[in-house]
């Protein structure tokens, strides 16, 4: 079982960069400790930015999978439509013109008799 990284300790990355900027920024006759305590606000700084990126990516991702499924939704919804509007159509022809068809050639055939 994976264990979690206590709270308390950044990365030793974080750390690096944190004392990389303090001292890039550091004062003439600033002392160690002071730099030191500079640091840990960077750090400090590096780790809420870090998880405020990390629940905006789990926002992002939430939305982005909530769209898929959506569509997706969307997708087999329409899928079971289609048969249902093709049978609708198909339901709905009409007897009037197969009638005048057979009523025409009647027509034509006595015309022809009688002719």
């Amino acid at each position: 079982m994976a264990t979690k990284k206590s709270q308390g300790t950044p990365s030793p990355e974080t750390q690096a960069e944190a004392m990389k900027i303090a001292r890039a920024t550091q004062k003439p006759g600033q002392s160690k400790e002071q730099t030191k305590l500079i640091a840990q606000g960077i750090q400090h700084g590096i780790e809420q930015y870090k998880k405020q990126q990390k629940a905006k990516s789990r926002e992002r991702d939430k939305l982005r999978k909530k769209q898929a499924r959506d569509k997706v939704q969307d997708i087999e919804q329409t899928t079971t439509d289609v048969p249902a509007v093709e049978q609708v159509v198909v339901s709905k022809q009409h007897w009037l013109p197969w009638l005048l068809l057979v009523v025409s050639w009647i027509g034509f055939i006595s015309f022809l008799q009688l002719g």
